[in-house]
């Protein structure tokens, strides 16, 4: 499931800043040749913005809208220093649809049912935890795409489970069917849907209406499942693309 622009970024990306509610914010400027609208995302590392402009399009309309999505990236900044957080006592988490409170003690940290076990009570708390879930995924995601393709009557030559950064999954020329690790986080229904997504590509390679009749033939309830994405998924996938323009 595509869900990023393709980002063929400039050798020389511009640094700007803009002011956001009195603070200065850092904005890289990519141009992308492309690109049909101005884009503008969170750096993955957190520290600023990227914003995208169309070739021939605007520097200033880029930067006239990325101030008018000031109130967005206002709360997007705090949803990012708040993610990248030591994970502790406390902290809630996505674990099989539900929102688990994570508990610490010693050289241990449970959460849901699972309990992992820390090298040191100083231990990342938070690796830890996302080594145990994609340990899980790599086990439970395979069969579970494997399965749902027996059902479709679709034929995959592979399946692997990967730490993709802006998408949740992804199927090849070649029928190989690729999985974030972070639907084990999502509700099952959701995870049944990226799976069949993925796996309607093998008989439409698009997103075509007829791809998306081919989905709604095996995945009656993937509108539902696509409303959790947007309302959740930044929350688990922080590379998503959030804002869009209208047009450049």
């Amino acid at each position: 499931m595509q869900l990023k622009l393709p980002w063929l970024e400039s050798p020389k990306p511009r640094a700007r800043q803009i002011t956001i509610e009195g603070q200065q914010v850092p904005v890289t400027v990519m141009r992308h040749r492309l690109a049909r609208r101005y884009v503008v995302r969170l750096a993955p590392d957190g520290e600023g913005l990227r914003l995208t402009v169309p070739r021939g399009a605007s520097l200033a309309g880029g930067f006239a809208f990325a101030v008018r999505q000031s109130a967005w990236i206002s709360r997007e900044l705090v949803r990012q220093r708040e993610r990248h957080a030591p994970w502790k006592t406390g902290t809630r988490t996505w674990f099989r649809g539900e929102q688990v409170s994570i508990a610490v003690c010693g050289s241990t940290a449970r959460f849901g049912e699972e309990v992992v076990d820390l090298r040191t009570p100083d231990s990342d708390v938070r690796a830890a935890i996302e080594a145990r879930l994609r340990r899980l995924a790599s086990d439970e995601l395979p069969k579970r795409c494997l399965a749902l393709a027996r059902e479709a009557g679709v034929r995959v030559s592979e399946v692997s489970v990967r730490n993709q950064r802006s998408r949740w999954g992804a199927c090849s020329a070649k029928h190989v069917i690729t999985l974030n690790w972070r639907l084990v986080q999502m509700p099952k229904s959701v995870a049944d849907y990226v799976i069949f997504h993925e796996l309607m590509h093998v008989r439409q390679p698009n997103h075509s209406r007829r791809f998306w009749r081919e989905v709604d033939s095996v995945c009656g309830w993937w509108k539902d499942a696509e409303w959790w994405l947007r309302k959740h998924g930044r929350e688990l996938l922080p590379s998503l693309i959030f804002a869009l323009s209208i047009g450049a």
